[in-house]
């Protein structure tokens, strides 16, 4: 049972949005992408976070680093073409973070590097680095 506000907490069909967005950043960056949602157990509500992995020897000066993974993690996402064993935990580079909001109008809040709130809106679509809608049906 979650301890988040009800409302807080990610359908399937966001689920399936955020994985496909990791997934086509995993495509146009040209290296893999991880997606991960945090649980709301700590904040009262779900975030996801999405972050590349760090290659070994990697300086760490100019970037942000999170862990992602570990026991129960729930990546979204193909993973970026990598193998990842369950329950291990990935240092990454952090590149930003959607948190859902219980504002008034506002359910999602982007977090950019920086951990600085950019985005705030009702629809996932507009803080999304892709226009992930299907292409509407041909006419008959």
């Amino acid at each position: 049972m979650s301890d988040a506000t009800p409302g807080l907490t990610f359908d399937s069909a966001e689920i399936d949005l955020l994985g496909r967005t990791a997934d086509a950043m995993s495509a146009w960056m040209g290296k893999p992408v991880l997606g991960e949602i945090i649980g709301a157990a700590e904040t009262g509500f779900e975030w996801a976070l999405f972050a590349v992995p760090l290659l070994p020897g990697q300086t760490l000066d100019d970037v942000v680093v999170v862990q992602v993974g570990g026991p129960q993690a729930r990546l979204v996402g193909n993973r970026g073409g990598l193998s990842l064993r369950d329950g291990d935990i990935y240092d990454c580079e952090f590149l930003w973070a959607l948190q859902l909001s219980d504002l008034p109008g506002v359910r999602y809040i982007k977090v950019d590097q920086e951990g600085d709130e950019i985005a705030w809106t009702s629809n996932l679509h507009e803080v999304l680095p892709f226009d992930l809608t299907d292409p509407p049906e041909p006419d008959d």
